[in-house]
């Protein structure tokens, strides 16, 4: 059983159809569990409705079959000392304030983070990205 934690950026790309993207939804379809945290999920809906107006974050969450899991206690503090370690101006993997709530959820489950990107592959955590292309 494989299972992921998927963030914003995985999404938006799949949305958008930008390179990657094919690679990205077989990932998803491969997979037998989606999570992602519920605070990534809002952080999907500001940067959806910023960029479009033809999808919400829930109709893009829901027809990925992804699972929203509850922001919770440890949760903010993994994401906190994330921060900490990989932040902006930090660390070379320069983590956002989305990125902790995607990193937190991946540290708790232990699984890989399907991303876009290299900041999540110089932290600590399995990551999958697209081949470049």
């Amino acid at each position: 059983m494989t299972s992921i934690v998927v963030d914003t950026s995985a999404v938006m790309a799949i949305v958008r159809a930008e390179p990657g993207a094919e690679w990205l939804s077989r990932q998803l379809r491969d997979s037998d569990h989606r999570l992602m945290s519920s605070a990534t999920g809002l952080e999907l809906g500001i940067v959806l409705e910023s960029r479009t107006t033809t999808l919400t974050a829930l109709d893009a969450i829901r027809s990925l079959q992804i699972e929203l899991a509850p922001f919770d206690e440890e949760q903010f503090e993994l994401g906190l000392r994330a921060w900490r370690t990989y932040g902006r101006g930090r660390h070379p993997a320069s983590l956002n304030y989305g990125d902790c709530f995607t990193y937190a959820l991946a540290k708790i489950t232990g699984h890989a983070i399907l991303c876009v990107g290299a900041d999540f592959a110089r932290a600590d955590l399995p990551v999958l990205t697209p081949p470049q292309t």
